[in-house]
């Protein structure tokens, strides 16, 4: 069985057009997004937030967007609670049902957490050691 627990308390990506950015720095993937300002007054439309994964094994950039989740083409389509949310996986992971897209960081490192947030037209996921949040004021 697979557990999701929600990560994102207080901030989310922006609905309509988050556009997410990878970035590598060492062993560390940085994910940028816009926010969402509509849900959350405190942010402006130019705000960025920033994950930083440390000690990230690999990652993932792609399939599916929320048409795809909402028609059942996602390994989690029936089992994520919600779609747009950023989450810590745990369990199964089903990984022999994911895209085969994943980029290499680090292949020395030993990752017990495997993290995943689902933006409007992708999916972004990673297996890293650990996460941290930052807002970026424009």
């Amino acid at each position: 069985m697979t557990t999701f627990r929600q990560l994102n308390a207080g901030w989310n990506a922006e609905p309509n057009s988050p556009n997410p950015q990878v970035t590598i720095e060492g062993a560390d993937v940085i994910l940028t997004f816009l926010l969402n300002p509509f849900q959350f007054p405190q942010f402006d439309p130019e705000d960025v937030g920033k994950l930083r994964f440390s000690s990230c094994l690999r990652y993932r950039l792609g399939a599916p967007n929320d048409e795809g989740w909402h028609r059942g083409q996602c390994r989690f389509s029936h089992f994520a609670p919600h779609w747009g949310e950023f989450y810590e996986l745990g369990g199964d992971l089903r990984l022999a049902e994911c895209p085969d897209d994943w980029i290499e960081v680090c292949s020395t490192l030993s990752v017990p957490r495997h993290f995943l947030f689902y933006f409007r037209d992708e999916t972004f996921e990673c297996a890293a050691f650990d996460w941290d949040f930052e807002v970026l004021k424009a």
